[in-house]
Parts: structure tokens; sequence; C-alpha cells
């Protein structure tokens, strides 16, 4: 079963309160770049610094008492983690969250911060989702996916929702693309309020795996590769139940982005937005200012996360390493 627009009505009644409703701005300098409306959607303004709060607190709310009382354990690239450590702490749940070596270590020392149980398995998401399964099988935990999880992806849905109101009748909305959580919740909610609205999901170049997995109509496997965009890392999982057919069913284009013009747009709304945001965040002003999307109408950028390392952020900002050395 998909998930649809009344499964995310219903989501965004269980987490109120637990998330903040956050801005959507004009853009001048992309508006006047592009000669439409741009709108930022300033979801890095989230209480843990990203989007995938809201998917945690529907999941970990809709849990049974039983299963509250095991606990919690998951995957992620960093920002599901928090989340979920956060949400989890709330709930006065146990929370065990698994990631790779390439999690940057200030997502990690903010999940530890939050009293949640860190592993670090392995050099994918992949080799850290092994873990999970284990935990899962010897110590009954709770598996909350980062993406592929109805409950997660409802969730995330409610983004698009909030954008809907706050920018009724827009014509597109570019949303990054990762595991397919975040632009499958906010395509069904868009579409299901405006059937009309196109919905682009953006990503990188260095291991996109739903765009690599979208070619190939099945899921398939990708390396997964240093990147500026580290959020967006990650497979989607041979075994996806929901987030492959939705981005397939939903999505109108997708679009991969180099490390540069990630980078570039660090950079934009930095120095135009005032905005910090980390490379998954910055993925559709980085499309934009590329000319890899041309835009006709009122246009709805997400900013999904601020959780960037800040020594990266200022050199990026200041132009003082190559795109290699970033990545790296």
């Amino acid at each position: 079963m998909l998930v649809t627009l009344q499964h995310i009505r219903a989501a965004r009644e269980r987490i109120a309160g637990k998330v903040e409703r956050t801005p959507c701005v004009v853009s001048q300098s992309l508006s006047e770049r592009t000669g439409s409306p741009v709108h930022l959607k300033l979801e890095h303004h989230q209480t843990t610094g990203a989007f995938k709060l809201r998917g945690a607190s529907n999941a970990i709310a809709a849990l049974s008492p039983q299963e509250k009382s095991r606990g919690v354990v998951a995957a992620s690239t960093g920002n599901h983690g928090r989340a979920l450590a956060h949400a989890a702490k709330l709930e006065g749940v146990r929370a065990v969250i698994c990631m790779s070596q390439l999690v940057p270590e200030n997502k990690l020392d903010a999940i530890r911060r939050l009293g949640a149980e860190v592993r670090i398995v392995g050099n994918s998401q992949d080799d850290a989702q092994l873990q999970v399964d284990r935990l899962v099988a010897e110590e009954g935990l709770a598996m909350l996916p980062p993406f592929d999880h109805p409950d997660v992806i409802a969730g995330q849905g409610t983004l698009g929702l909030e954008i809907m109101e706050q920018v009724p009748g827009a014509a597109c909305v570019l949303v990054p693309l990762s595991g397919g959580g975040l632009a499958a919740g906010v395509a069904a909610a868009v579409k299901g309020v405006s059937p009309g609205t196109k919905v682009i999901g953006i990503s990188m170049a260095r291991g996109a795996a739903m765009k690599a997995s979208l070619d190939a109509g099945r899921p398939v496997q990708v390396e997964e590769l240093p990147t500026l965009a580290d959020s967006l890392g990650g497979g989607i999982g041979l075994d996806n139940r929901l987030t492959f057919a939705m981005c397939r069913d939903l999505l109108n284009d997708v679009v991969l982005l180099s490390e540069d013009e990630i980078a570039a747009g660090i950079r934009h709304a930095y120095e135009e937005e005032r905005e910090i945001v980390e490379g998954a965040g910055a993925v559709g002003i980085g499309a934009l200012l590329a000319g890899k999307v041309k835009v006709s109408g009122r246009t709805v950028l997400i900013l999904s996360g601020r959780n960037i390392d800040m020594s990266l952020h200022r050199r990026i900002v200041c132009g003082e390493s190559s795109a290699r050395e970033r990545a790296a």
C-alpha cells in the first residue's frame, strides 16, 4: 500500500506540536535570475536542523507501547539518526543509530548528545543496515528506516501540505532526492492537493541510487561515494517496498548535480539568502543556478537541512578548496 494524502493528513495531526511549521519565503535573487517567483521552504530551520524530524516523530508516535518499551533502531547518513534520537528522547524510548564511516563527525556528535547509542559499521549505509537487521533479530528493537517506511513517508509528506498552503498554485517543487522518503511524501501531498504541480527530484551525480534505480526500472545498488551532499548518499534497498514505486509514479523528473554545482548552491544560500545549508539542502538552488531546471510560474525549493561541518562551510564559501578535496 502506497502512502496517500489521507495518510499524510493523519500524520500532521499526530505530530502537531512536535515539529515546527517552517517559513516559506521569496528569494529575490533567484526570482530575478529566473524571471519567475522562487520561494524557499526553510526546512533547515526545523528543530533538529533537517526535515527528518517529521518522519521520525510520526513513526515513533505510531508505535505500540510494547514496541516503545523495547526501543528503536535505524541506519542513517546523519539527519535521520539525529531526528530519531530527538523524537525517541521526548518519548523516553531507547534509540540505536547505525552509521557508516562516511558520516561526518559533527553529525555523530549531535546524535550522541541526544543520548542515542551510536554504532559505526563499514563504509556504506548498506553495511550499517546489516547491523540494524542483527539488532532487530537479537534484541527485538523496532526498525524505523530513514525512508522506506509508510509512517516515515507520511511524516515527511506534511512538508508538502505546508508548501501548498504557503504557496497555493505552485507550478513546481524542487525536492532533494536520496532514498526517496522526502520526495515520495512531498510528491504525494503536493499532487494530492494540486495534480498539475510538477515535482522534480534533485540529487548529486556521485552515487545517486534512486536515479540509477529509476533508469534501470528496478532498485539497484550503486557505489556510495564521498560527496558534499552526504545526506543524499546510500542505497534505496534492493527490497524497496514503497519509495521506488512512488518516485517512479509521482516525480516529473530527476536532475543530477556536480560537486561544483552543489558548492555553488551552498555559497549562494549564504551570500544571497543569508542561510547556512548543507549540501543536500542546497541542491535546489544549485539546479537553478546551473540552468538544469527551467522554471515557469511559482516555484518552491526545499532547503532540507543545515547540519554541515562549519569548517567545511567556510572553505566552500571562501573558495579555498577544490571540488575533489571538498567531496573527500
